[in-house]
This record gives C-alpha cells, sequence and structure tokens, in this order.
C-alpha cells in the first residue's frame, strides 16, 4: 500500500477523512477515502502501489473486463452496452466526421471495434493482459499495453477517449500531461466518470457502488475536472450525462445493500430516475458524465 501526502489535483498536503468504503465486489476489504482541506478533491488514501493493483481487477464480476452474462446486473449491462456504443460513435462522428481514435483503458475492444467498422483508424491501450486476450480473440483487434503511450509521436490523435479510465490511473498529473502533448491541436479529448456529487451518490453513501474502491483512486464532481484540465491549457466545452449508469450504479448499489430480486430493482429504478431528474440541473449533475475538452 502507498499514501499519498499531496493531492492529487492541487499538491495541497492536508486532507481529512471522508469515508469508509467497503471493496463489496472482490475483496471486501475497507478502504480510506479523504478530501483535500486545500480543493474538496475527494481521493482513496492508501492505496494499494501500482504494481500490486492488478489482484484487485481479478473477478469475473468486473464485467469491463470479463465480458460475462452471468446474473441479472451483468445482462442488463451487456444490454446496454449496445446501445451505448452507438451514442459514443455519434458524439465521435459529431466532433469529427471521421478521423483517427486512440481509446485508453479499452477494456476488451467493443467500442474501438464498432468504431472501426464505422471508418475510423483505430488505436487502443490496455494494461491488462487478460482483456487484451479477450478483445485478441472475440473482437479480433490487438491491443497496446500501456507503456506504448509514451512511445506515441506528439500531437498525433484528433480524438482520445477514456471511458471511465481516468479513475484507476495512479499518476494522475502525467496521465493528462501526456493525453495533452498527443492530442493534435484542436482535438478533442472525451473523459467520462462518476460524479460524487450526484444524487445517487449522496443517497447510497458509503455504499454507492461507483465508489468502486480500490480500482478507483480518485472521485471526481465536476468542477474538480475543470480544475485538473484546465492546468494543462485545455478547457472543458461540453458535458453530457451518461443517463443508464444511475441505474446501472444503483442496481448494484442496492445489492450491496443487501437488497437483491425484485425489490431491490425496483429500488434501483426509482432511484436512477431521481438521479437523472435531478442531474438535469448541472448542479449535482448526474451519475457519470462525459467532458468533451478542447485542446486550443
Amino acid at each position: 500500500m502507498e499514501s499519498l501526502n499531496k493531492c492529487p489535483i492541487c499538491d495541497h498536503e492536508s486532507h481529512k477523512e471522508f469515508l469508509l468504503v467497503n471493496d463489496y465486489s472482490i475483496t471486501k476489504e475497507d478502504f480510506h477515502i479523504v478530501q483535500c482541506d486545500g480543493c474538496d478533491f475527494k481521493f482513496t488514501n492508501p492505496r494499494p502501489a501500482q504494481n500490486e493493483i492488478g489482484k484487485y481487477y481479478e473477478s469475473d464480476e468486473y464485467v469491463s473486463h470479463s465480458d460475462t452474462n452471468e446474473g441479472i446486473v451483468n445482462k442488463i449491462y451487456q444490454m446496454v452496452k449496445v446501445c451505448t456504443l452507438s451514442k459514443k460513435l455519434a458524439l465521435l462522428n459529431r466532433l469529427r466526421p471521421k478521423g483517427n481514435v486512440l481509446d485508453i483503458g479499452a477494456g476488451t475492444g467493443a467500442f474501438l471495434k464498432f468504431c472501426g467498422d464505422n471508418g475510423w483508424e483505430i488505436t487502443g491501450v490496455e494494461p491488462d493482459e487478460s482483456a487484451r486476450k479477450i478483445a485478441q480473440e472475440t473482437n479480433h483487434i490487438s491491443l497496446k499495453e500501456e507503456d506504448h503511450l509514451a512511445t506515441i509521436e506528439d500531437s498525433s490523435y484528433d480524438i482520445i477517449t477514456m471511458w471511465h479510465v481516468l479513475e484507476h490511473v495512479h499518476n494522475l498529473k502525467e496521465r493528462v500531461g501526456e493525453l495533452k502533448r498527443i492530442l493534435k491541436d484542436n482535438g478533442r479529448l472525451i473523459i467520462a466518470v462518476p460524479n460524487c456529487n450526484s444524487y445517487d451518490a449522496k443517497h447510497y453513501k458509503n455504499q454507492w457502488a461507483a465508489y468502486d474502491v480500490p480500482r478507483h483512486l480518485y472521485h471526481f464532481t465536476p468542477a474538480d475536472i475543470t480544475k485538473l484540465i484546465e492546468q494543462f491549457q485545455m478547457k472543458v466545452v461540453e458535458v453530457k450525462p451518461m443517463i443508464f449508469d444511475s441505474f446501472y450504479v444503483s442496481m448494484l448499489s442496492e445489492k450491496y445493500q443487501n437488497n437483491p430480486g425484485i425489490k431491490g430493482l425496483i429500488k434501483a429504478v426509482i432511484t436512477g430516475f431521481i438521479s437523472n431528474y435531478k442531474g438535469i440541473n448541472k448542479r449535482p449533475g448526474h451519475s457519470s458524465q462525459i467532458y468533451i475538452i478542447a485542446n486550443p
């Protein structure tokens, strides 16, 4: 385990306890989330070091790496994924008629395959070996290991995407600086992350599934993303909701509250609807949000 002495965003040197959260999905260990005294950013601390974090992903429950259809929550996740892939591609096509896209944290490659089948030039990076293997066998895509990023030339990509990935990255500022370097001038960076300021986060408290400790090292609000991005002379130009996430996260959260079955599903749907309704107002925002970032 490693402890952070400075805030990953503002470098302030003091913080306070925010929540104690259990790793409900895999190890059942407890982890501390702290809040920066300078900018209020929340982050998991202490946390597994980069060379030991891998064991916290080793589970069929981690659907983005396994593509499992076991259980009602995973079945719903896989059905919704088809719809979200179309929405993601539509977003890319709106930002650029066509071009090249780099997807970091590509998982099993479903998004990249969809883009490639629709005329985009694709590159993917995925640190997890088992996910890369599934991408090759299932989607016939060869994904790069994470150290590939350092070999990419400056100003190489029209669009870079990170779908629920930035919260997993150990070296936060270094990664954002690298994204800035390899993104073309007037290119677009698309980052999707959970929003711990959302209604469902406040409702479920330390049983909110999107805290997902210790895999999620950071717990962003919209203000946090803006503060981070502006340090690298980039700008958030648009924020879009991920409507389905409030339902999916609420279903997992109900499971963590020992409310499985129809009762838990109904409660999750109600919470999801409320969260999306309240999220229409920019404060508190939706359960998960897509930040479209311009590189001037």
